[in-house]
């Protein structure tokens, strides 16, 4: 099913119509509270008699236990549908819930993550409040079980309707500002280097790197229209790497994450900004089955898509705009750096149109942080 976009609350009142949604179970996170006309929306479907069941008990980089609750109130309360408002983990939160709800079982000891998912039909609009993941355009979740990461695909976890708000985006915070937009560029980037690419995702990753950057101004100063192009930038480089996926920035930066304190999309920054000169060095190392020559054109082609001539000027552009953004290189230690390097999913490295070896690893780290 091709996915909708819808952009304000009356073609919400449709969707919950069109859908015969009586009773919705609501994934949110705290910007919801922050949100006064959502609110007063919310209150006028109730009012028309929908019931609306929040749900709101996930944290960040959220537990499969909470996933499992949000499973048991779908069913108690016998919900139709979900509507979820928020950013990633509220995403990933709902998706899951979606995909469990109609398996077997109470999800005890994992149960749910030993099953295959079936597809349902339970309609599912999703609202982002953060211009960065793009997860409401992907068909990939994360949560966490036993400490460890979990990663959940399916297509049955694409939303079918998207309401792009850019009111959603007017209380978020500079940095969680600067960081969500940085993860967006980054997604464009690296799926237009990644070894799936394919026309279409290019196509995605061009128009979501031209977009943030027209847009970027706006947004930062929290214009209604920077706002609505930010959220588009970030849905189509969600498009990008639901087809492609992520690459090496994504592999190397989640540790970044857990050891410094940064946000996901700083972390990827930090790291794509050293990648992208890095690679433009050593394009003698390809791993893209479609040859060196064509790699160096794709680094040239994201470089056109930043308004440079080719990929050394785009490069150099990344690392102007992490800069103008005041991210801060956090210092590391050699232990730090041992734990760094020993952290990279070989999975998404697979992804990376460069082969990198623990030596290339270990040298790009030390680029990375101070």
């Amino acid at each position: 099913m091709e996915q909708k976009t819808i952009s304000d609350y009356v073609e919400m009142n449709n969707w919950l119509q069109e859908n015969a949604c009586n009773t919705v179970l609501l994934v949110c996170d705290d910007s919801i509270r922050y949100m006064e006309s959502f609110n007063h929306h919310l209150k006028k479907i109730e009012n028309a008699g929908v019931k609306i069941v929040s749900f709101k008990e996930f944290q960040p980089n959220p537990q499969y236990e909470s996933v499992v609750k949000g499973v048991g109130l779908f069913r108690r309360e016998r919900c139709d549908s979900i509507v979820v408002v928020g950013g990633g983990s509220a995403m990933d939160v709902a998706k899951c819930i979606k995909a469990y709800a109609n398996m077997n079982g109470n999800g005890d000891n994992g149960e749910y993550l030993k099953q295959e998912i079936t597809p349902n039909d339970i309609p599912f609009l999703a609202m982002p409040t953060t211009a960065g993941t793009g997860s409401e355009a992907t068909r990939y979740a994360v949560i966490y079980f036993d400490g460890k990461k979990q990663s959940i695909t399916s297509n049955n976890l694409i939303p079918q309707t998207v309401l792009m708000n850019p009111d959603a985006l007017k209380t978020l915070p500079m940095y969680q500002r600067k960081a969500t937009m940085m993860d967006a560029l980054c997604h464009a980037i690296e799926s237009f280097w990644s070894v799936n690419s394919t026309d279409e995702s290019k196509e995605y990753s061009r128009e979501a790197i031209q977009n943030v950057l027209i847009h970027m101004d706006g947004y930062l100063q929290n214009t209604e229209e920077g706002n609505a192009g930010m959220l588009l930038a970030a849905h189509t480089a969600g498009k990008a790497i639901n087809i492609t996926q992520t690459t090496a920035g994504h592999a190397m930066c989640y540790k970044i994450t857990s050891l410094f304190g940064c946000a996901h999309g700083h972390a990827a920054s930090l790291c794509d900004r050293v990648l992208f000169p890095w690679m433009t060095e050593h394009t003698d190392r390809y791993i893209d089955a479609r040859g060196r020559a064509y790699l160096s054109r794709t680094l040239d082609e994201i470089g056109q898509a930043m308004g440079c001539q080719n990929a050394k000027e785009g490069a150099e552009k990344l690392q102007s705009i992490f800069h103008s953004l005041g991210l801060e290189v956090p210092e590391a230690t050699e232990e730090q750096y041992h734990v760094l390097r020993t952290s990279v999913n070989p999975v998404r490295l697979k992804n990376h149109p460069i082969a990198l070896d623990d030596a290339a690893i270990d040298e790009l780290y030390h680029a990375i942080l101070r």
